[in-house]
């Protein structure tokens, strides 16, 4: 009897060195050959290094497609990878992501390959997205929602946002977090950091309100801020380390991709600032409650949903500035315990590995 196939698609592949999406499909991978599934298993890979086109990783076949994963191009990577998935006769494709969800109704049509799409967050929100790009991604949400066998929301807010747009009922499966604590801690080279600090690691964009953060700790120096993203990325990262780099109690470093220098770096934390405003249940939010620290979390509804609202919130600097100085040892300590108890109950891989195959498996044919 031939094996169900499963395919994943729309992450730049494994193992996972870019985002999110790349450490799900990972962790994915993993737990396939941990409980040593059935179902013979895909990840669909994007145009990487030279030469760096291995065919297998742990127990999944790799198909390498000669398109970049990410920007623009993304849109056309999706597309060929779910038409060569079909020719694959895959049974079941898990898309990760809205970006190739314009051409799900000519999959459907053409074959009878099932569908699960996790949308991500609410994509076309996002500040950097404007005119004809953020009119696709909205498109694209709606394409996904429409022709997907299945729907995955990471946030009971994303799918309360579905519900009420489009009213489809999703899967509501989250991230895990608990592989931070894996690696050993390994002190960067060159690189000193304070007895007493607040992290934030995030991309530098606009609605992850890193001015916000920084303005706060700027003004209201209560303790040091160190903040890890991609300042070169962008004009507005480039403008935010001008203004704000000089300042000695602010440190603003390169990204760190490295496992044990990012273990190095949270373990020595004793809080972490969260400003992300969009975009559902955030991975580096996950990583970080497993590590026992505060939570100051810009106050929205997926960052309420995350924490289940036992973190500290703030809707501006003054606010954050403020909560910062009132934080207190006590208080500072039971937080971080209510995080790491929240985080050991919904964010642990052995747990989205089993909800992501307990759906594969039981939708109909």
């Amino acid at each position: 009897m031939r094996k169900p196939h499963w395919s994943i698609l729309g992450t730049a592949g494994v193992p996972g060195r870019y985002g999110g999406f790349e450490t799900l499909a990972e962790n994915l991978v993993r737990y396939h050959q941990a409980h040593a599934l059935e179902a013979r298993l895909t990840v669909y890979c994007g145009a990487g290094a030279a030469g760096a086109r291995p065919a297998r990783y742990l127990s999944a076949e790799l198909r390498h497609i000669g398109i970049r994963a990410n920007g623009p191009q993304s849109v056309v990577y999706d597309m060929v990878s779910l038409i060569d998935a079909i020719r694959h006769r895959t049974d079941t494709v898990l898309l990760l992501g809205v970006s190739g969800a314009l051409a799900l109704p000519l999959v459907r049509v053409l074959s009878r390959t099932r569908i699960v799409t996790n949308i991500d967050g609410i994509e076309w929100q996002r500040a950097k997205w404007r005119g004809l790009a953020r009119l696709i991604l909205r498109w694209s949400e709606r394409a996904a929602v429409r022709w997907s066998h299945a729907v995955i929301a990471d946030n009971q807010a994303i799918a309360e946002h579905v519900r009420d747009r489009y009213g489809v009922a999703c899967h509501v499966i989250a991230y895990g977090g608990d592989h931070a604590l894996e690696a050993a801690p390994i002190a960067m080279p060159g690189l000193e950091l304070p007895q007493r600090y607040a992290l934030a690691l995030c991309r530098i964009e606009p609605e992850n309100n890193v001015e916000m953060i920084l303005d706060a700790f700027a003004r209201h120096p209560t303790a040091d801020l160190v903040v890890v993203g991609n300042w070169d990325q962008s004009a507005h990262g480039r403008a935010l380390r001008a203004r704000y780099g000089a300042r000695p109690h602010i440190h603003l470093i390169d990204p760190v991709y490295e496992p044990g220098h990012l273990r190095w770096i949270r373990d020595g934390a004793m809080a972490y600032i969260h400003g992300h405003s969009a975009g559902g249940t955030n991975p580096a939010l996950v990583e970080m409650m497993h590590f026992g620290v505060p939570v100051l979390a810009f106050d929205c509804a997926f960052n309420r949903n995350t924490t289940e609202g036992k973190a500290l919130y703030f809707g501006s600097a003054n606010a954050l500035a403020g909560t910062m100085a009132a934080l207190k040892p006590p208080e500072a300590a039971r937080i971080g315990r209510q995080m790491r108890e929240i985080a050991a109950q919904r964010y642990t891989w052995v747990r989205i590995g089993r909800a992501y195959v307990e759906l594969m498996h039981d939708l109909p044919a």
